[in-house]
């Protein structure tokens, strides 16, 4: 994994605008290069950060954020990853999921981490399980995509449950 930095705006607006990088499970969503510019780099840029999947001869395959939720409570730390359609299902998204968990456990005080997944994306799903995430239950109604309202599940991984590090000690 490397962090995006401007200069790859381009083809993050490119993966972003195509309909089959998200998905059959993600919204349809398209913006102009400037707008996805002005979405994309904030000012506050320690709230959301993301970073590219690649393999180790450098092609870049997928994207893995972490971002803040407001929450009664506090700040919520989420996570979201798309992975390319032609590298679906060779370990990509389970290997960056387990590093940026144990990259967040490692570098923020917090005490949990979540995801969300349409309950149909059983692939998401099941990289969740793999890596130690536990389902906590069904949010309805949680996502307009492709003229369906969709529910998902919620997923968190708790610091006592994560214990150690898998990947990034190693």
């Amino acid at each position: 994994m490397r962090a995006a930095e401007k200069e790859d705006l381009a083809l993050l607006a490119e993966w972003f605008n195509n309909p089959e990088f998200s998905g059959e499970y993600g919204p349809l969503r398209q913006a102009s290069k400037p707008e996805f510019e002005k979405g994309f780099w904030t000012e506050d840029k320690h709230e959301t950060k993301d970073f590219f999947i690649e393999r180790k001869d450098g092609t870049k395959v997928g994207i893995i954020t972490h971002f803040y939720l407001l929450h009664l409570a506090g700040r919520l730390l989420e996570i979201g990853y798309a992975i390319l359609p032609k590298e679906r299902r060779k370990g990509y998204g389970s290997e960056a999921v387990s590093i940026i968990v144990d990259y967040l456990f490692l570098s923020k005080d917090t005490m949990r981490i979540q995801a969300t997944t349409d309950v149909r994306n059983l692939a998401s799903q099941k990289i969740l399980e793999k890596t130690g995430f536990k389902k906590e239950g069904r949010l309805r109604k949680t996502g307009f995509v492709r003229g369906v309202w969709a529910d998902d599940y919620l997923w968190s991984i708790l610091r006592e449950e994560w214990k150690q590090p898998r990947i990034l000690t190693r």
